[in-house]
């Protein structure tokens, strides 16, 4: 089943709460270690924090059926900040409907690139967009260091 893309609504922070947990902490586990999950998330992040967090900036949601099973947030200038996906549903073109989704408004908009820092399990999907890396970077959460890469994709 294709999943539905759609705008961010309150009502959607916990869901989205928990699929940014459950992906930090099931779907990364081969490339970041416990340390390193634990200081990324520590915990699923408080609902209302998170819904001001998704409210502040363009949030699009995959659904499929009722259940929402990721999001991504690109901002007006084409930086995307949030890319997860449940982990149960890697592999099912939930990412790609997502991102999909982004180019297609960041076209339509006229922006000229799309950045990220991405991790190492974002990394591939990014690169099969299109993306190149501009450069790895380590990044301290909580004083403990995880590897990312900033990527770009040039769209005119």
């Amino acid at each position: 089943m294709s999943p539905t893309i759609r705008a961010f609504e309150p009502d959607d922070a916990a869901a989205l709460a928990r699929i940014y947990f459950e992906s930090v902490h099931s779907g990364t586990v081969d490339h970041y270690d416990a340390a390193q999950r634990r200081a990324w998330a520590d915990n699923v992040p408080e609902t209302g924090a998170w819904r001001d967090r998704l409210q502040s900036q363009t949030t699009f949601v995959a659904d499929i059926g009722a259940r929402s099973v990721g999001f991504m947030t690109p901002d007006a200038g084409g930086h995307i900040d949030l890319a997860f996906v449940a982990p149960d549903v890697i592999g099912r073109g939930i990412a790609k409907a997502l991102y999909d989704r982004i180019e297609t408004e960041a076209l339509r908009l006229g922006l000229k690139r799309l950045d990220t820092a991405a991790s190492h399990l974002a990394r591939p999907f990014f690169e099969r967009q299109g993306w190149g890396v501009v450069r790895e970077q380590s990044v301290m959460r909580r004083s403990v260091s995880l590897t990312n890469f900033v990527m770009e994709k040039h769209l005119i």
